[in-house]
């Protein structure tokens, strides 16, 4: 049993709101046209219109469950919950679409696209870069030399010849590393295209342009992390902690654990809206 529900869990009875609404909460994206007036379960929450958007954006585009400042969220009667979870759903839907959230939405993306990889230099500028490093090292040593006590001039003047034989070596056409690296060097360019381009490819992948698609890929990580849920779970208290019987319970995610903590009521007709909406996603 080395994990446990997050303290917020205990703090906050409903779950089940928590549980699936801000989960899934944390899974969208786009423009609003809402036509339904949400006052009434926006107020059963205790949060306004423009605190429930920005905690959509929160969630869905920081990671992180945003469920600061729900105070009335323990006071829903159980027999409620089902309902208000649906229209946070459903409201949720509806936001993703505004120009806002869609505004949000690009500038993570842009914020997450990959800076290419300089291209490599070429052979040219490589030998360019050596000659000059050599000569530094000449110009540093002939200085040391000229300040040098009779006992270390020796050590010096052996320095600045080695760095007189290394210039003469870098300046040799048939240098045989200047001459291996000119040898490979379209390969090298090749690879770094590549690679440029294979960054470029996951970026667009996990930040599609169309933030729909965004929006599908966070509601499948959804019903993937709130599948097969044993809700006739049991539970302890351990250390003030509330913990399954069951320890491969404990080793499951904690969404897994908010959803069976939200309930069947809850989680399902969830899914079920879920299952819905990525299916609507083209």
């Amino acid at each position: 049993m080395k994990k446990q529900f997050q303290p917020w869990l205990n703090k906050y009875g409903l779950a089940g709101l928590l549980c699936v609404t801000t989960i899934l909460v944390s899974t969208t994206l786009f423009s609003f046209s809402v036509q339904k007036p949400w006052g009434d379960f926006l107020e059963q929450l205790g949060i306004t219109k423009a605190e429930a958007n920005q905690k959509i954006s929160n969630s869905l585009l920081g990671g992180f469950i945003d469920i600061y400042g729900l105070k009335n969220v323990r006071n829903i009667a159980m027999g409620n919950r089902s309902a208000v979870m649906k229209d946070l759903l459903q409201y949720t839907k509806e936001y993703v679409r505004s120009s806002d959230f869609i505004k949000a939405y690009t500038s993570l993306r842009e914020n997450n696209k990959p800076e290419p990889v300089k291209a490599p230099e070429t052979p040219e500028e490589m030998r360019d870069k050596m000659i000059r490093s050599a000569k530094e090292s000449i110009a540093s040593t002939e200085e040391n030399l000229k300040k040098a006590s009779p006992e270390i001039k020796p050590i010096f003047e052996e320095a600045l010849n080695a760095a007189k034989e290394n210039l003469k070596q870098v300046r040799d056409p048939q240098n045989p590393v200047i001459t291996s690296y000119a040898e490979n060097y379209e390969a090298l360019k090749k690879s770094f295209a590549a690679s440029n381009e294979t960054r470029l490819q996951e970026w667009e992948s996990e930040f599609p342009e169309n933030q729909l698609l965004f929006v599908k890929q966070r509601l499948r990580q959804f019903l993937e992390e709130t599948k097969d849920i044993d809700f006739a779970a049991k539970t302890i208290e351990k250390n003030n902690k509330t913990v399954f019987v069951n320890s491969v319970y404990e080793r499951k995610s904690n969404r897994w654990k908010m959803a069976f903590r939200a309930g069947k009521e809850v989680t399902e007709p969830a899914r079920t809206f879920v299952q819905q909406w990525v299916s609507e996603i083209k």
